[in-house]
């Protein structure tokens, strides 16, 4: 189902128009940024257009292909982050998809992970800062995205961090990982707690 008007059809009847919509700006904001970056805007287009391709449908797929939900890394089938593992296992077997480059984009777009690529960083970024999302400090990440992709994503960690952390709300240890290892990187590897 490699066609793009296929996908597209496909993503509206599961996902439905409003998340379609949001998917496509992802996709196009991906796009830029990896022109800037200079990685394949075709693949950075793509992943971003999937990113959310199992959202609202996590249990009928995980019934559908038969997935053991413990093999991801959340806390339960409602967990909010569920739908990038499972998406990334959807992209391969509905929308044929086997490019590993955009399957660990869809795959880590909610939570990041240490050593992410840069397209994975993108898709990240691009899912958060896409022109339909306001929060606040929105305009200040989107300005840092377009000049360097570590500093934007470790700014949106921390905001991902703080949030959930008021909200009294899980947070998947891989954020911590990314988070860390971003900060290992841009100190030299230089530890804090040692």
């Amino acid at each position: 189902m490699n066609d793009l008007t296929k996908i597209y059809e496909k993503l509206k009847h599961d996902i439905g128009e409003k998340r379609f919509e949001h998917s496509l700006r992802v996709a196009k904001t991906a796009e830029k940024m990896a022109v800037k970056f200079d990685v394949d805007p075709k693949k950075a287009f793509m992943s971003g257009l999937v990113h959310d391709c199992a959202k609202y449908n996590e249990e009928s797929y995980i019934k559908k292909f038969n997935i053991d939900r413990a093999a991801y890394p959340v806390s339960s089938i409602k967990d909010s982050v569920l739908h990038a593992f499972l998406g990334a296992e959807v992209a391969k077997k509905v929308y044929n998809i086997y490019d590993e480059d955009i399957l660990n984009a869809i795959k880590y777009h909610t939570t990041g992970r240490k050593a992410m690529s840069d397209l994975e960083k993108i898709i990240f970024i691009a899912d958060a800062i896409e022109p339909g999302r306001e929060f606040e400090g929105i305009e200040n990440i989107r300005e840092v995205a377009y000049n360097n992709l570590d500093d934007a994503l470790l700014l949106l960690l921390d905001s991902n961090i703080v949030f959930l952390i008021n909200k009294k709300a899980l947070i998947n240890p891989l954020s911590f990982e990314a988070r860390n290892y971003l900060i290992e990187e841009k100190n030299g590897k230089i530890r804090c707690n040692s």
